[in-house]
């Protein structure tokens, strides 16, 4: 049977989405190091100490249809700047999150973000089908929080307790989704973010 979550390059204006590969480790520490990302201890980015295990994680997901990695290179160097992916995909419920999403530090409050988020949005909702696109993050990473809510998302609630991060620490986690029907307002909306960043 045909895993709904399938390889697929997503291309845009000034990025593009490339299936993560073993051989992006080495791009991926270099693009975590232009401000030493690996620190923020609110979110998972890939150290030299660790690019191993994140991967492994990846590609153990993706292997049982519930992830779709992505590394984010940027067209006019081709150089890796980042990573996201498809996640906790639930195929027969055409639910998925889109979460793991970081970018080199030069990149961050650029439009990169927004064209990102209309190629995965709208693969999920116009070639995939899905009813929801969910996105969760820590409860004390307000920079990621109001990032989602600028997208559109509504936020349905937070799951307390939910996670042990590698420090140890237990993480309250909130969520928020874009439902179907609410694709094309948001996608209006990020298309013109995305206008405001080239036009400044």
């Amino acid at each position: 049977m045909t895993k709904w979550l399938s390889e697929s390059v997503l291309e845009g204006d000034s990025v593009c989405l490339e299936p993560m590969k073993p051989t992006h480790a080495d791009a991926l520490i270099e693009a975590a190091s232009d401000g030493n990302l690996w620190e923020l201890w609110v979110t998972t980015v890939p150290s030299k100490e660790t690019i191993t295990d994140y991967m492994e994680q990846a590609f153990f997901a993706k292997s049982d249809g519930t992830a779709m990695p992505f590394v984010v290179i940027e067209k006019a160097s081709g150089k890796v700047i980042g990573s996201t992916r498809y996640c906790n995909a639930a195929p027969a419920h055409r639910r998925v999150e889109i979460g793991y999403t970081w970018y080199s530090k030069r990149y961050q409050r650029t439009s990169v973000n927004s064209e990102c988020k209309v190629l995965l949005l709208g693969h999920a909702f116009e070639a995939l089908d899905a009813i929801a696109v969910e996105f969760r993050t820590h409860i004390e990473n307000k920079a990621s929080r109001t990032a989602i809510a600028r997208l559109g998302a509504v936020q349905d609630g937070i799951l307390r307790q939910h996670l042990i991060m590698p420090n140890g620490s237990i993480r309250d986690t909130v969520v928020f989704s874009i439902t179907r029907d609410e694709w094309q307002a948001v996608k209006a909306n990020l298309l013109q973010k995305m206008k405001k960043y080239r036009d400044l």
